[in-house]
């Protein structure tokens, strides 16, 4: 083969790799990698209803919740026991947060399931309640021989982000004397009943103070839907109990994150306390979640 043919050749194959490089640089550039959705941080928090008297009231305790909120950081909070004042108290301090909901009576006087979250992580798209009752529509409505109105107070949020994930965040609070096994596990059926119509097919987070140990109905019928966070995580941290009564010493699991269409990476009981000053007498859970799709 003389010189000329050689060059020739070369000079082809220079042209058909340049060509080829090209193509490829123009699929990639009509199909840019997908943004992976950031992890979002979830707690659920029974706060314990505001009072003005002795060495737990609320004005002893406010500091440190806010100091536990403020580390922790979570994008979006489940409470129980809420009080307007409280709600307003924390967003005042944690001016990054919002809240909102009403009380189990329909109004603002009594304790709410408030869900306090980030604006500037996440979009409040739509939000609603509903009572856990035969009625559930019917505010303040009472079954199944509880003491009180029970609810669950939901939202669908959206995250601001190149590529905005929405997922449903739902809060309750279960009936809590023992003689209200039955009832709580009505509750459970509700809620899952509930599910289809407002999260359609959206991830889901099932966040409360259930009231009920992992060995009950209630919370068999949970976990049979849905995915509890606790053993599921990758990495735990702190007690699996949450229930300490002030002691700082958990005797009970009755807090609990169930989810649908997330993995949580990590969960974990906070147990934040300045001395003896405990901001509640529940530990708090906090779970950082990635979306399953």
């Amino acid at each position: 083969m003389n010189g000329m043919a050689v060059l020739g050749r070369t000079v082809r194959s220079v042209a058909l790799l340049t060509a080829g490089l090209l193509i490829a640089t123009g699929a990639m550039a009509r199909s840019p990698a997908k943004p992976i959705a950031r992890p979002i941080k979830v707690m659920t928090f029974n706060v314990r209803y505001a009072s003005d008297e002795g060495a737990t009231r609320w004005a002893v305790r406010r500091p440190v919740m806010v100091e536990l909120i403020r580390r922790a950081a979570p994008d979006v909070i489940g409470t129980q026991e809420l009080l307007q004042r409280q709600g307003d108290d924390l967003t005042r301090a944690l001016p990054g947060y919002r809240w909102f909901g009403r009380d189990r009576m329909g109004g603002h006087a009594n304790e709410y399931m408030g869900i306090l979250y980030r604006p500037d992580r996440l979009t409040l798209v739509g939000h609603g309640d509903f009572w856990l009752s035969e009625t559930p529509d019917v505010v303040g409505s009472q079954s199944w021989g509880t003491d009180l109105p029970r609810m669950a107070n939901w939202a669908v949020f959206e995250t601001k982000e190149a590529m905005p994930h929405r997922f449903l965040f739902l809060d309750t609070h279960l009936a809590h004397r023992d003689e209200d096994a039955e009832a709580r596990d009505k509750a459970a059926a509700l809620i899952l009943a509930r599910l289809p119509a407002l999260a359609k097919d959206l991830p889901v987070v099932v966040a409360g103070d259930m009231n009920a140990r992992p060995d009950t109905a209630a919370y068999r019928r949970f976990a049979s839907a849905l995915t509890d966070a606790w053993p599921a995580a990758a990495r735990r941290e702190g007690p699996e109990m949450t229930f300490h009564d002030f002691t700082g010493t958990p005797d009970r699991r009755i807090d609990y994150l169930f989810l649908r269409g997330f993995r949580a990476k990590t969960i974990a009981t906070d147990t934040y306390h300045q001395g003896k000053t405990y901001p509640s007498d529940h530990f708090p859970i906090e779970a950082t979640l990635t979306f399953a799709k």
